[in-house]
């Protein structure tokens, strides 16, 4: 019984006492690994800061070939409104690409579609 209280109360404080370092491992072979492991990590943070740094000067280019890139696609095929360009007098043309419909179009498609575009751009709505 004194035995099993000994070893619970062994097995109570094993977590506080420190570890035995190992077989022939002293304090300097232990401060050596660790100078080892900061040396590592200043290494990798190193090499990725000059990674980050040759990425930021091939971007410049990367972003002038982006930006021809968006320029050539359509801003109409993008978009189901149509966006500037607006003529002095507004012509039907222009009407009908505004309310998103053929020049040709009814005048209850015509007015459906003024209603939709009326009800989105409410101030009220909301």
């Amino acid at each position: 019984m004194e035995r099993a209280a000994a070893s619970a109360e062994g097995l109570r404080y094993a977590e506080y006492t420190r570890a035995p370092t190992g077989a022939g491992k002293g304090q300097a072979e232990l401060d050596r690994g660790l100078a080892r492991t900061m040396i590592a990590l200043g290494l990798g943070v190193a090499t990725v800061a000059f990674a980050g740094r040759y990425a930021f000067r091939l971007w410049k280019p990367l972003e002038q070939a982006i930006t021809e890139a968006a320029k050539r696609i359509s801003t109409s095929s993008l978009s189901s409104y149509y966006k500037g360009g607006f003529e002095h007098k507004m012509s039907r043309r222009e009407a009908s690409l505004i309310l998103g419909v053929s020049p040709s179009a009814g005048k209850d498609k015509i007015r459906t579609a003024h209603r939709k575009i009326m009800i989105l751009n409410h101030p009220d709505k909301g």
